[in-house]
């Protein structure tokens, strides 16, 4: 069985971004290296801040769009939940060398 994963990045300024996948490691590569044009790599959207995991593709995509539906407040306090210092969950992984 497959894992989905539904996560959060963000940059430094605060600009946040929600998304659903099913290969965690390598979406989280795409957004530290800019790889897909689009709203991450316009907005610098490089650290990987939270994420939860389902086997059900349906629970995923529900549980993002519910994620982008909230307000800005409910998310921060999501991210704060699990993660409070806001680290960068890739460790350092996926930076250029």
């Amino acid at each position: 069985m497959k894992n989905y994963y539904v996560y959060i990045m963000a940059s430094l300024s605060g600009t946040l971004y929600t998304g659903v996948t099913n290969d965690l490691e390598r979406r989280v590569f795409e957004h530290k290296q800019k790889q897909m044009p689009g709203f991450s790599s316009k907005y610098n959207v490089n650290r990987f801040v939270y994420y939860e995991e389902t086997r059900d593709i349906e629970e995923a995509l529900n549980r993002e769009k519910q994620i982008k539906g909230w307000l800005r407040i409910k998310k921060l306090e999501l991210i704060t939940s699990c993660n409070p210092k806001w680290h960068d969950l890739s460790d350092g992984r996926y930076e250029p060398k």
